[in-house]
């Protein structure tokens, strides 16, 4: 027996944008983990998880969703020093 899922196609869509940091020489762990705890609503755990992947890799997708949530957070980690992307 195979079992189909439904998908709103319209759904998968809107949360397919990534908010991206990009590691660099300037913001230190604290202040990356602080940023992410005080604007996308992480854990401290998570944070610490993040800013090591960021350090690393050199960027890392830190919240997923749609370009509307996701807008204001990118706006408020910039305008902390730290570089961030939306893909």
């Amino acid at each position: 027996t195979e079992l189909l899922e439904e998908i709103d196609v319209e759904t998968v869509i809107s949360k397919s944008h990534k908010l991206i940091i990009h590691n660099d020489n300037v913001n230190s762990f604290d202040w990356v983990i602080e940023t992410l705890i005080d604007i996308c609503g992480h854990t401290y755990e998570q944070a610490e998880q993040c800013s090591l992947l960021i350090h690393y890799k050199g960027k890392y997708a830190v919240k997923t969703g749609d370009f509307e949530s996701l807008k204001p957070m990118k706006d408020g980690i910039c305008d902390r020093g730290i570089n961030a992307t939306i893909e």
